[in-house]
């Protein structure tokens, strides 16, 4: 059994739907209109499950929008919000089994910031739909109680291989498991995923993240020997001595075999503020790799949109690479990748 990159073939991808009651109220529509773009290309490439409040409306959007529900499913509850990446299950696979392992992980509102009751019951809702997914593939499912530890789907990486990646500021945050040891914490990921060596940065930091540096913000596995970063070229930027730092950091790490990682350095946006002057954290390292299209997160700056997008060509070359303007979905502090949740088969 084992965490599977996110390159790995997938059965489907979670949406969990914007809704009036949830804090996207104000930009309602544009983020209903962002999230319609999402499920547009997701759903035209594979299986896309969506989570939702108010199912009929989320078709009602969907259909507005002249998307084919062909390739959707709908599963009707309560919800706080919509960063699916956080409160979905995290999946791994036994191949030699057949079987999907759903790890069903506590999630606290990113260390008890906001309201979670109605996310963190999500998963036991959409159980009976994601075991007839996998069913319908042909495989097996075991759900995994992992609910007396906090964690969640953008604080870590795979490479597929027995290597994770996370952030020492997300994972050793107060208010999460402070009841554990770094040494602990890297304990249960090994364990728990069957990991071989767990990578950890130091330096992830990003203006307005209300995760405390989620990897997913910064840097992401590309390939089992290349890595996807965000890197600051302003001198006069407040990321620009952290990020510095951090691909220091990343320059100085080593596959398990033991060389250098290629790294794709992906400009860091220009700043981008909400209507109180606060900073938000724009990133296109949120990518999301489906099983042909990599979705990336676009902030309308054609230069450093277009930029991004060439790297991400060069990092996978068999993929499509199509940019989504996310300028919307920043405003509540996430982007593509934190809305998003791919489901891995074999």
């Amino acid at each position: 059994m084992y965490l599977p990159p996110e390159w790995h073939q997938q059965a489907f991808v979670q949406l969990t739907w914007p809704h009036k009651d949830t804090d996207w109220a104000p930009v309602l529509t544009d983020a209903i209109d962002c999230f319609c773009e999402i499920a547009k290309e997701l759903a035209a490439c594979g299986q896309l499950i969506i989570v939702a409040q108010d199912s009929q409306q989320a078709q009602e959007d969907l259909r507005r929008h002249n998307i084919c529900l062909g390739n959707i499913s709908f599963v009707t509850c309560p919800t706080n919000d919509t960063w699916a990446r956080d409160h979905a299950f995290i999946t791994c696979i036994d191949e030699t089994q057949n079987i999907a392992v759903l790890n069903d992980f506590q999630f606290n509102g990113w260390g008890l910031k906001f309201a979670a009751c109605h996310d963190n019951q999500i998963n036991q809702i959409i159980l009976p739909n994601v075991v007839d997914f996998y069913r319908a593939c042909g495989m097996k499912v075991e759900y995994r109680n992992c609910l007396d530890f906090v964690f969640e789907g953008g604080s870590v990486e795979s490479d597929g291989q027995g290597t994770l990646m996370v952030t020492s500021s997300c994972l050793l945050a107060p208010n999460r498991n402070n009841t554990m040891s770094k040494t602990d914490i890297e304990q249960y990921l090994k364990e728990t995923f069957h990991a071989h060596r767990v990578l950890w940065i130091e330096h992830s930091w990003l203006a307005g993240d209300d995760t405390d540096g989620h990897i997913d913000t910064v840097a992401r596995f590309c390939s089992p020997t290349s890595i996807a970063y965000v890197k600051c070229e302003n001198p006069n930027d407040e990321h620009f001595d952290e990020l510095q730092a951090m691909e220091k950091e990343l320059k100085a790490l080593r596959t398990a075999e033991g060389k250098p990682y290629t790294l794709f350095p992906l400009p860091l946006p220009d700043p981008c503020y909400d209507l109180e002057g606060e900073r938000l954290p724009a990133t296109h390292a949120n990518f999301l790799i489906t099983n042909d299209t990599v979705l990336v997160p676009t902030y309308r700056q054609l230069e450093k949109d277009e930029r991004a997008l060439a790297q991400l060509e060069q990092a996978f070359p068999y993929h499509r690479v199509v940019g989504i303007d996310c300028s919307v979905l920043i405003l509540q502090h996430g982007s593509l990748h934190c809305s998003t949740m791919q489901y891995p088969k074999i």
